[in-house]
C-alpha cells in the first residue's frame, strides 16, 4: 500500500518523542535531534489545521538509572525524581510543545503490564535457558546499562543489549571482553538462567513486508541497519531479566524477574498519548488512539542508537498482537550531535545544558541554530562560535534591518496606514514560499536543516527587496510595499514552528493569525504593520520585554 500524499492526508497525527531516561538532565545533544524535530513537526501540523497529539514521558525502569545512581552514591528512586524535574525544565525552556508529559505512575505500569499479559496469554513467548554475565561479588546479573564491552558485530565499545554504533543487538553473553560499568575492574563470569523471550525469527516475514512498504520513505542509515539485521538470523528478544530494578514481570514461569525495560516504550507511548489527549480535552483509555478505527497516523522521532528496538523489536511485538494496533508509518531518526566536535559526556563534564545556554542566548536563535545543524544524516557539532556567527550574520541582523525598514515606512505614513494592494506576482511568491516550506516540513522530506536554511534564505531575499524600497513612502510604491509585507507575513507564519517567540510577538502585533491553509496568502491587499525585532543576547531580550 502506498501511503497517502501528505498534502492530501488530514488524518489526526500522533507524534511520538523518545522517552528520556531519568539518570540526569538534558543537554543540547538530546534536544537537537528527536525532541526539536518532533516539536517543529507537531507545530507545523497544528498550523495546517490538523489534530495533533504529541507526547512523551520518562523511562524510569532502565538499568542506566541504577548504574548512574550507584556512581553518584544516591538511590535510584531519588535520581529518577530529580532527573525528571530537570528534563521537564529543559523541554519547557526550549519550547518543546508536548501536549502531555505522562508521569511514571500506576496507570503507566498497568498499561505496560496489560500489553505484555495479552501476549503471554496468547502464547507468544518462549522459555529459554541462556547464558548471561554474572557478577559473583554482588550476586547479580549484568545487562544493558550495567555492562560494557566490545560489540560482536562492529567491535565498537558497546553497552549490553544494543550497540549504539551499528545498532545491532548483542543479547546475553555476546559482548567481547565485558566489564561492569559501575566499576570497570569487575569482570563478570557467565551463568545460566531461564527467561522468557519473543522468537523474532517467527516475525521475519511480517517485518520484511513492513519495511519493504515503508523503508523507501525513511532515512538511509535506518534502512541500511534494518537490511543488515534482517540479513542475519534474528536473535530472540529478551522479555524478562533476573534483575532487582524494573517492573515486576507478571508471569509464573519467571518469578522474581522484571520486564526488559527497553520493551516498555511502545505501551508507554500508548499511555502517554492517552494522557496527552486528556490534556487536550478528550478522555481515552490507554492504547485507544492506536486502534485502527481511530484512523490516526503515527510519526515517530528517535535517535538512531535506539532504532533497532523501535524498527524491529517493537514492530515484532505489535505484530504479535495481530491487527489490534496500528504501526508507525513514518520513523525519523537522527545521528549523534557533538559539542565542539567531541561527544557530549557528563562524566567528562563535556556538556552544555539547555538552561545554561538560554541564560546567554535567546530561545529563537538557539532553536534556529540547532535546527540548522541537527544531525539528520550524519554526526554534526554544536559550536558556540558557529551559533554566534550564524545567528548574528544570517538571522538577527538581517531580520532586524528588514523589520526596521518596514517599521519606518509604516510609521512615516500620514495617519493610519491604509491597506496596500498586492500584485499577482506578490501572491505567487507567497504561495511559492508556502509550497517550499511545506516540502521541507512534511514527510517524507521532513528536514529541520532545510527548514532552517529556507528561513535564512527568505530573510536574505526579502531584505534585498526592502533595501530597494528603503526611503520610499508607502504611497509612492504601494504595490511593491504590499508585495513585500505580504511575503514578510508569510515568512513569519512559515517560520513559526522554529522561531516561536518571534511568532508570538508577531501575532500580538497583528502580523499574522497562524493559519497556513493552501490559500492563506491569496489576498488582494494587506495591512501594513511593524514586524517585531530579534535579540542577540538574553540580556537584550530581557531588556526589551
Amino acid at each position: 500500500m502506498r501511503p497517502p500524499r501528505p498534502a492530501e492526508d488530514d488524518r489526526p497525527v500522533l507524534v511520538l518523542g523518545p522517552n528520556p531516561t531519568p539518570n540526569g538532565g538534558m543537554h543540547l545533544g538530546h534536544i537537537a535531534g528527536p525532541y526539536l524535530g518532533g516539536d517543529v513537526y507537531a507545530r507545523y501540523q497544528r498550523a495546517r489545521g490538523r489534530k495533533v497529539v504529541f507526547s512523551t514521558g520518562t523511562d524510569d525502569s532502565q538499568t542506566f538509572v541504577v548504574a548512574s545512581a550507584r556512581r553518584l552514591g544516591v538511590e535510584p528512586e531519588q535520581l529518577c525524581r530529580d532527573s525528571t524535574e530537570l528534563i521537564r525544565e529543559a523541554l519547557t525552556a526550549i519550547g518543546i510543545s508536548f501536549d502531555g508529559f505522562g508521569p511514571f505512575d500506576q496507570t503507566y505500569q498497568d498499561t505496560v503490564l496489560d500489553y505484555f499479559r495479552a501476549l503471554h496469554q496468547a502464547g507468544k513467548f518462549r522459555l529459554r535457558t541462556v547464558k548471561m554475565p554474572y557478577l559473583e561479588r554482588t550476586g547479580e546479573f549484568l545487562v544493558e546499562g550495567l555492562i560494557e564491552g566490545e560489540c560482536p558485530v562492529c567491535l565498537a565499545t558497546s553497552r549490553g543489549g544494543l550497540c549504539e554504533t551499528c545498532c545491532h543487538p548483542n543479547n546475553f553473553d555476546d559482548l567481547l571482553d565485558p566489564h561492569s560499568t559501575i566499576d570497570p575492574r569487575d569482570i563478570p563470569v557467565v551463568r545460566e538462567t531461564t527467561i522468557l523471550v519473543l522468537p523474532m525469527e517467527e516475525y521475519r516475514e511480517q517485518l520484511t513486508a513492513y519495511h519493504e512498504q515503508w523503508s523507501s520513505y525513511w532515512r538511509p542509515h535506518l534502512v541500511q541497519m534494518v537490511r543488515d539485521v534482517l540479513s542475519r538470523p534474528l536473535q530472540d528478544l529478551p522479555i524478562t531479566y533476573p534483575l532487582a530494578w524494573g517492573m515486576p514481570a507478571p508471569f509464573p514461569e519467571t518469578p522474581g524477574q522484571v520486564l526488559n525495560a527497553w520493551l516498555e516504550l511502545i505501551p508507554a507511548g500508548m499511555y502517554t498519548s492517552s494522557y496527552a489527549a486528556a490534556q487536550l480535552g478528550r478522555d481515552t483509555t490507554p492504547g485507544q488512539l492506536w486502534l485502527p478505527e481511530e484512523n490516526m497516523r503515527i510519526v515517530h522521532f528517535l535517535g538512531f542508537d535506539n532504532a533497532y528496538y523501535f524498527a524491529l523489536a517493537h514492530m515484532a511485538l505489535l505484530m504479535a498482537h495481530g491487527q489490534k494496533y496500528i504501526r508507525p508509518e513514518w520513523v525519523l531518526t537522527n545521528e549523534f550531535y557533538e559539542l565542539e566536535s567531541e561527544k557530549f559526556s557528563t562524566s567528562k563534564r563535556h556538556v552544555l545544558s539547555v538552561q545554561e545556554l538560554l541564560l546567554e542566548v535567546p530561545r529563537d536563535p538557539v532553536r534556529l541554530y540547532l535546527a540548522l545543524t541537527a544531525p539528520e544524516y550524519q554526526r554534526t557539532t554544536f559550536t558556540r562560535t558557529g551559533l554566534d556567527k550564524v545567528t548574528r550574520e544570517r538571522l538577527v541582523e538581517p531580520w532586524n534591518r528588514l523589520a526596521e525598514t518596514i517599521g519606518k515606512a509604516t510609521a512615516n505614513a500620514a495617519g493610519e496606514a491604509p491597506a496596500l494592494p498586492v500584485s499577482a506576482q506578490g501572491r505567487a511568491c507567497a504561495a511559492t514560499m508556502l509550497a517550499r516550506f511545506d516540502f521541507h516540513y512534511e514527510v517524507p522530506n521532513y528536514s529541520l536543516n532545510r527548514c532552517a536554511d529556507t528561513i535564512l534564505t527568505q530573510i536574505a531575499r526579502l531584505g534585498r527587496l526592502a533595501a530597494a524600497l528603503d526611503g520610499r513612502g508607502l504611497d509612492e510604491q504601494p504595490e511593491a510595499w504590499g508585495d513585500l509585507i505580504l511575503q514578510v507575513r508569510a515568512l513569519l507564519a512559515l517560520s513559526a514552528p522554529i522561531l516561536i517567540d518571534l511568532a508570538a510577538a508577531a501575532r500580538q502585533a497583528g502580523g499574522f493569525d497562524g493559519v497556513l491553509e493552501p490559500g492563506a496568502f491569496d489576498v488582494a491587499q494587506v495591512a501594513p504593520f511593524t514586524p517585531p525585532l530579534l535579540s542577540l543576547t538574553a540580556a537584550d531580550a530581557a531588556a526589551h520585554g
